[in-house]
């Protein structure tokens, strides 16, 4: 890989942000925290008053992490409860207290609901209080599809209702060790995403009972 090629892949791979894990450890399903974040902004970018300006995600408590029972994508974080950081631009003719408690609350039911995150915490930050609040950030574009990949695990995961297309932004589509399978996707509402992973896991299961474990990485969804 050239220099410039090379740069190329640690910027696209600092853009995804933390890969974060969906559900239990034995889910054995990660996503983007680009991916997770814009889900988020989406459900909360209607919300009177207020503008999420940025929003992160990390370990809440990183020493409470368990072991997947698959392996994880490279630097992925193992599954543990989270906490959700959010600055936020509100209406200066608004009262904080409860602009606050209803961003808290739809943040808290879009990461359980949409996603199958544990969050367990939620700091907010009020950056300005402003006359007029500014467009919300809903994230870029989903990632362009993959080329087409033939095997039978990118078949199995492609058929699978709320599969949107395979995606590569760690390398192949469907990255192959001894006896690990993992794909890397993008998921299409209104299907939780989860349930998808879930659903995908099985499939490629079912077709290539050889594999000894099958893990998910979602890099889009919606």
């Amino acid at each position: 890989m050239t220099g410039d090629g090379w740069s190329a892949a640690v910027r696209r791979r600092l853009g995804l942000g933390r890969l974060l894990a969906l559900g239990g450890p034995e889910d054995g399903t990660w996503i983007t925290e680009r991916a997770a974040t814009a889900v988020l902004r989406a459900a909360v970018g209607q919300l009177p008053g207020l503008a999420v300006t940025s929003l992160r995600l990390a370990p809440a408590d990183p020493d409470a992490a368990a072991e997947p029972v698959v392996p994880a994508p490279p630097s992925a974080l193992p599954p543990t409860a989270l906490r959700m950081s959010a600055e936020l631009t509100a209406r200066g003719d608004q009262p904080l207290p409860e602009l606050a408690a209803g961003l808290r609350d739809a943040l808290l039911a879009a990461a359980d609901d949409r996603l199958g995150l544990v969050v367990s915490d939620v700091d907010l930050r009020v950056t300005a209080l402003l006359d007029v609040l500014p467009d919300p950030l809903l994230g870029g574009p989903p990632p362009g599809a993959a080329e087409p990949v033939a095997t039978a695990a990118a078949a199995a995961a492609l058929s699978t209702p709320g599969v949107a297309h395979l995606t590569a932004e760690l390398g192949s589509p469907v990255h192959t060790t001894a006896g690990h399978i993992r794909l890397e996707l993008a998921t299409t509402p209104p299907h939780h995403p989860l349930e998808v992973a879930r659903a995908v896991r099985s499939a490629v299961a079912a077709v290539l009972p050889e594999a000894e474990s099958v893990a998910v990485l979602i890099t889009w969804s919606g």
